[in-house]
């Protein structure tokens, strides 16, 4: 299956680093608004087809589908020009950055019949789906605590001036969409869609969330999420029942997953991955596209969309 690429960023460099291992993937194109730009990542893997027109990459390049990594306020419009052109769309989390967005998106793969897959790799990893069904093991559950607190990179830039993409909510990107995303996917594929939501964040002078958290109301049941661009945690998120805890090692990226029971004993539900993280989002996509199915039964449209609402 041929690939296009946008975006030339290190998320893409990741995602076709381990897209590589997968036999049925093939990069056909490169877009980037400057020819520039496009060249020199797509001599990187060896491409040779560039465009800084995406509708005549849809239009004329030689892809399938496409595989979208550009700023979060561009994924819709994109989206929804490939489904119009015939190619299958595997998106970058979050998928939109609106709900009218998103009802548009899954509208458009209804009518096209084109694949759309946001492409939210920790849930569709070995040891997640193993989480999901050893969940009843800790009883009735009481409590989730997810959390992804990561300082950025580019925050000591901010504080000198200097403002990147990832601090500009004009383009989508913020503590919440850029992070907190990884803990509230899960907690919908898990738990659902929440009763209520209290919500708490701290705002950059750029309009931007530089940290926040959320109180999730499930009836019987709360979840607590918690993000941040602007300090650092190495604490393991959790899921709290009535007869044990289950501990993730990072909801973002689970790989070790352990059940702590009451009695004291512990087991290991951990499944090793033979791949990069990365790797089973697209292995999804790719099966889900040769299978003729608009949506992923796991990373379903209706879960994107409970997502969205919770970004808002």
């Amino acid at each position: 299956m041929k690939f296009g690429i946008i975006g030339t960023n290190w998320i893409t460099d990741r995602f076709i680093k381990a897209a590589k291992q997968h036999p049925d993937f093939r990069i056909g194109a490169v877009y980037s608004r400057t020819e520039e730009t496009g060249r020199a990542f797509a001599e990187k893997y060896a491409v040779e087809a560039v465009y800084t027109d995406m509708k005549k990459m849809f239009e004329e390049g030689d892809i399938d589908a496409v595989y979208i990594a550009s700023p979060n306020a561009f994924h819709a419009e994109q989206s929804l020009l490939a489904m119009q052109h015939g190619v299958h769309v595997l998106c970058e989390k979050p998928a939109v950055v609106s709900l009218d967005e998103m009802d548009r998106v899954i509208a458009a793969s209804k009518e096209t019949g084109m694949t759309y897959m946001e492409a939210m790799k920790s849930t569709v990893t070995p040891t997640f789906l193993r989480l999901k069904e050893e969940l009843h093991k800790i009883g009735p559950v009481r409590r989730y605590v997810f959390h992804y607190n990561q300082y950025s990179s580019r925050y000591d830039k901010y504080k000198e001036g200097i403002v990147e993409n990832a601090f500009k909510p004009e383009l989508g990107n913020g503590a919440k969409t850029d992070l907190g995303v990884y803990g509230l996917a899960p907690l919908v594929h898990l738990a659902g869609e929440p009763d209520a939501v209290l919500r708490n964040r701290y705002l950059l002078s750029t309009g931007a969330e530089g940290q926040g958290s959320m109180i999730l109301d499930y009836g019987e049941c709360e979840a607590i999420v918690m993000y941040s661009k602007i300090s650092d945690s190495y604490l393991p998120s959790e899921i709290q029942g009535e007869n044990g805890v289950i501990e993730i090692d990072r909801i973002s990226d689970p790989k070790h997953v352990l059940i702590k029971y009451r009695d004291g004993t512990t087991e290991d539900i951990s499944v090793p991955h033979e791949f990069d993280t990365m790797y089973y989002e697209l292995d999804e996509f790719i099966r889900c596209v040769h299978k003729g199915q608009i949506e992923s039964p796991i990373n379903t449209h209706e879960i994107s969309r409970q997502v969205t609402k919770l970004l808002l």
